[in-house]
């Protein structure tokens, strides 16, 4: 069983920059892949990012490549997701989700989920 909790939501300008982080509880943190997902409103769930259980494969979506990175810290539990350069079109409800061992763009395929953190870009 793994609960995941967001922070580090909030409002920024256009070009600005965020930092989310997801803290995991759970002893087997180490062995499940992480995803970030985004839902803006009236849109669908979509992937951002995801990031294998070694930390040595890393995805992201084509809107965010070059912009977000996704990071985890399994010593103290947590996954990041630094984003730069942000647009309006980043502003979304942010979930982070767990699934085990390799991450997937599906958001179906995840077991766990946070409870999301607001992110909200000015122009």
């Amino acid at each position: 069983q793994v609960q995941l909790v967001e922070s580090g939501g909030g409002l920024v300008q256009a070009g600005g920059s965020l930092r989310l982080s997801c803290a995991a509880s759970g002893r087997t943190f180490s062995s499940y892949a992480m995803g970030w997902f985004r839902q803006g409103p009236g849109k669908e769930r979509e992937f951002v990012a995801g990031l294998d259980w070694n930390g040595y494969s890393t995805y992201y979506a084509d809107s965010v490549k070059g912009r977000f990175t996704i990071s985890r810290d399994n010593a103290n539990k947590k996954v990041y997701l630094q984003m730069n350069s942000l647009k309006p079109e980043d502003a979304a409800v942010y979930y982070c989700a767990a699934r085990w061992l390799l991450a997937t763009p599906r958001a179906s395929e995840y077991d766990y989920w946070g409870q999301g953190t607001q992110v909200t870009v000015s122009s």
